[in-house]
């Protein structure tokens, strides 16, 4: 696999969710590989340190609140004249619906529409630079139901595993409506799951799980974030970017949707539309 990757000698990659976790270990590989890397996260104090770590720039934006994820963009452009990668790590699940300050559910806000907003902010910089745009998916894509009238609405019932795969499979059809309608720019896009990782994405979860899952009593069924990290490095640096755009990865490997949604061309074009509409971000034309 090695002999197919690059280094990243001259470019300049952002990490969103990268203040612990999958995003702190995918920083500290691309930062080894020669990249100029931007780490952003939440929390100030982790996000400055995994930034000090690595050898990165700190960047805050907390992606449950849409004027900062425009600050951030804004922030990004002012500061790097190229960005060769984005890499859209950020997410989590809540137990609870929540609606954001934004209107929104907050599980659909960070996983699919913050995401969706910092992309279509930074899409010319990106397309300028023949950029890659890699999106942390999950499998649990596999059991969703992606509903545009209830996905993101503030009250009603709820479950916390239906929401988070509905935002994962949101994921991938960004990835495949990002590709077709960037067709012949040069940009590259992907989506993957890392794998089960023992990360703070389950921090939310019932019972304690959260703290279990990052313990040493889950090493026997749960990866640690530097493995999970490796799929986003190979994909960020794979030398023939035209094989994987538009793709999703269990891993490493190319996997073809079982979901019948995920390959819905219609549902993509739809759950774009919605997003520009509850984003505010100004539509743009497919190609």
């Amino acid at each position: 696999m090695a002999v197919q990757e690059k280094d990243l000698a001259g470019k300049t990659v952002v990490v969103t969710g990268a203040s612990s976790g999958i995003g702190a270990e995918a920083a500290a590989k691309l930062v080894a590989r020669g990249a100029t890397v931007a780490v952003v996260g939440r929390s100030p104090e982790r996000t400055a340190e995994v930034a000090s770590r690595v050898g990165a720039q700190a960047f805050l934006a907390d992606f449950a609140r849409f004027d900062e994820v425009r600050k951030l963009a804004a922030e990004l452009l002012d500061r790097y004249e190229r960005i060769d990668v984005l890499a859209n790590n950020a997410g989590g699940a809540w137990a609870k619906r929540t609606a954001t300050d934004d209107g929104n559910e907050l599980t659909f806000q960070v996983n699919h529409l913050s995401p969706f907003l910092l992309t279509g902010l930074l899409l010319d910089r990106l397309a300028q630079s023949k950029a890659r745009v890699i999106n942390t998916s999950s499998m649990t894509y596999r059991m969703a139901k992606l509903n545009l009238d209830t996905v993101n609405a503030t009250t009603g019932s709820f479950n916390q595993m239906g929401a988070y795969a509905a935002s994962k499979l949101a994921n991938i059809l960004f990835t495949r409506e990002l590709a077709r309608r960037t067709e012949g720019t040069g940009l590259v896009t992907a989506a993957f799951h890392p794998g089960a990782v023992a990360t703070h994405v389950y921090d939310n979860a019932p019972l304690g799980l959260g703290a279990l899952i990052r313990s040493p009593l889950s090493r026997p069924f749960f990866i640690r974030p530097e493995k999970g990290a490796d799929p986003l490095v190979h994909l960020a640096t794979l030398s023939d970017g035209e094989s994987i755009n538009g793709k999703y990865f269990h891993r490493f490997e190319k996997e073809a949707p079982s979901n019948k949604q995920a390959v819905d061309k219609d549902l993509a074009q739809r759950l774009w539309a919605m997003s520009e509409q509850v984003t505010g971000l100004a539509p743009s034309s497919p190609e």
